[in-house]
């Protein structure tokens, strides 16, 4: 898709002026990229919400209509000295017509894909992860290794995913087992604990899926990279222990919800979601029972 492209699935979703969101964080210089926005249903968003919430987070974030909320696809590219380190990597062009632009927004901050160093996925769903392959079928990060949760990595892979998981996530499966099949011979297994590099550690946020990661970067008040951990920067802010419907755990999801966002609004720690409006980064503040999300 040519940069000028505005076509209704095409719709820019960084500046116009490809002034991508760029900050400091301890040692790394920090750029916010996206891959476009997906679409996700509104009873998958807020499924326990009132009619009013689920108004509310449409008006905000989606389209009324349709009644489908747009995600937008957050991804950081970390760099320090000769690292370049992509966090998650997006969907190509395999999974909605909305997304996949990555690639584009990486060359357009002046990065070509060769010279990333590292991927680290924060878990295997397809809007993370299927971007893995080009077109032609070789590694669209030729040069890099990848970071990926064993737990993650373990679920996905299981052979005998048919009867192990639930038929929704067949075809998820199938996806993840293509692309992490592909980095076999260059992944690193990670586990809460581990630094990625210096100044990147691994969290354990499982429950979206049940070996979710997020990443802690160290510097200055701080910075938790999220995922997946908390989806909607209204309704998972708000509500933070009500369902998300793509949660494959979802009282383990809901736990690690809550507790991150306790620990972030009393450390006034900062967040980067990655289906936040962009550049996703704000902070959690204490409302009520729950928590207002404040971008900054």
């Amino acid at each position: 898709m040519a940069q000028g492209d505005t076509r209704p699935d095409r719709r820019p979703d960084w500046p116009a002026t490809g002034a991508f969101h760029g900050f400091r964080q301890g040692d790394f210089d920090i750029t916010v990229l996206s891959d476009g926005h997906i679409t996700v249903p509104i009873g998958i968003v807020a499924p326990d919400g009132t009619p009013a919430d689920r108004a509310e987070v449409l008006a905000a974030t989606g389209d009324p209509a349709a009644g489908l909320v747009h995600y937008k696809t957050n991804i950081p590219v970390l760099r320090r000295g000769g690292e370049v380190i992509l966090v998650d990597i997006g969907s190509g062009a395999k999974y909605q017509p909305s997304d996949g632009r990555l690639e584009q927004t990486l060359r357009a901050a002046g990065i070509v894909p060769e010279a990333v160093t590292r991927v680290v996925l924060t878990h295997g769903h397809p809007d993370h992860l299927w971007a893995m392959l080009a077109e032609d079928g070789r590694l669209r990060y030729p040069n890099a290794t990848y970071h990926v949760g064993a737990t993650e990595w373990d679920f996905w892979m299981d052979p005998d995913y048919r009867t192990a998981m639930p038929d929704v996530l067949h075809p998820f499966a199938e996806g993840a087992q293509r692309d992490f099949g592909a980095i076999r011979d260059r992944v690193v297994m990670l586990r809460p604990g581990d630094d990625v590099v210096t100044g990147i550690r691994v969290l354990d946020t499982a429950g979206h899926t049940p070996g979710h990661i997020s990443l802690e970067v160290a510097g200055g008040d701080g910075l938790i990279i999220a995922g997946d951990v908390a989806t909607s920067e209204i309704v998972s802010f708000r509500y933070p222990e009500a369902r998300f419907g793509y949660d494959t755990l979802p009282d383990v999801a809901i736990r690690n919800r809550a507790r991150l966002l306790a620990r972030a609004a009393a450390d006034r720690t900062r967040l980067l979601g990655y289906h936040w409006t962009y550049p996703g980064l704000g902070f959690a503040e204490p409302q009520g029972s729950g928590y207002r999300y404040v971008p900054g």
